[in-house]
């Protein structure tokens, strides 16, 4: 990453992002996490809602979090009486264990779990996706879930990203004697990988009061290739200081191997939102401060 246009890119306003003729990826900026979360889970309902009436199956893949949009997914549904029984949900990703197994059903990132519970949990039983389109991601299923993915055009995926822009957990990687291209990035599919020391720190000071050695270790995930295979990417981000840097490099950089979400530009329909909160950042805010081989 160029130093210098880092530093150009974090320079730039929050209010002045928005429409930004340099902008390499649409971009939507919503007040807070409510209006982002209503947001959300309306997009997800129309795409419910257009496929019913097109007499088709949804397909979309899902994201554990962020987590301000389940309620209002959940009021959308039992309100208009929205029936999920022609979606079919891939989820994301999986946090696993050194050993590269399943985490404990009461774990705090045991993330199928999480989305029984807050994403399935509250629908009304008549209204419900049926268990058998619910695809969890597993370390004995990946060949069959791909298999799944990619028998049908997927509508919609939505998800969020990491400090290093990463997609589901499409990490940068960061092992010193396994790089990879940007090409192979872009063909990466559905696999398991350990987390990176970055991710593990951050996930920790953000969860656990900086205990790390409560985050996973390693995770399964859909590839880039399955993500961006979907007819419509939607990102959103209400977390804010974390991922400020990420969202600059992502709405300004070319494609690059080390933040994977600026591969978002390369989809014809991808649009990228964000908090204000998470808009925001702090080099933009102090136009005082200099640093030395940049601003000399």
């Amino acid at each position: 990453m160029d130093i210098k246009k880092l530093y150009k890119w974090c320079s730039i306003p929050a209010d002045q992002l928005v429409g930004h003729p340099e902008l390499k990826t649409p971009f939507r900026m919503v007040k807070d996490s409510a209006e982002m979360g209503k947001l959300m889970a309306r997009e997800l309902a129309d795409e419910v809602i257009a496929s019913a009436n097109a007499g088709r199956m949804g397909r979309a893949i899902i994201p554990c979090g962020p987590n301000c949009w389940y309620a209002p997914f959940t009021r959308l549904v039992n309100t208009e009486r929205i029936s999920l029984k022609n979606l079919v949900v891939f989820h994301m990703d999986e946090c696993l264990d050194w050993e590269g197994q399943p985490l404990a059903e009461d774990d705090p990132y045991n993330f199928r779990s999480f989305m029984l519970k807050h994403f399935y949990g509250g629908i009304d039983p008549d209204l419900a996706v049926p268990e058998s389109q619910r695809y969890f991601i597993t370390p004995s299923n990946i060949d069959y879930v791909r298999e799944e993915i990619w028998k049908e055009p997927i509508d919609i995926t939505m998800g969020g990203w990491g400090q290093d822009g990463h997609i589901a957990y499409n990490q940068a990687r960061r092992h010193p004697f396994s790089k990879i291209t940007l090409e192979q990035l872009r063909k990466s599919t559905i696999r398991i990988q350990d987390n990176n020391l970055d991710t593990i720190i951050t996930l920790g000071q953000r969860s656990f009061g900086a205990a790390y050695q409560f985050v996973p270790p390693m995770s399964v995930t859909l590839g880039v290739s399955e993500c961006m295979s979907a007819k419509k990417v939607r990102v959103y981000s209400d977390t804010g200081a974390w991922k400020q840097t990420a969202l600059r490099v992502a709405l300004f950089s070319e494609p690059d191997v080390e933040y994977p979400l600026t591969l978002l530009q390369e989809h014809p329909d991808a649009l990228i939102t964000a908090t204000e909160e998470t808009a925001r950042h702090p080099i933009s805010e102090h136009p005082e401060w200099k640093f030395k081989g940049i601003n000399d």
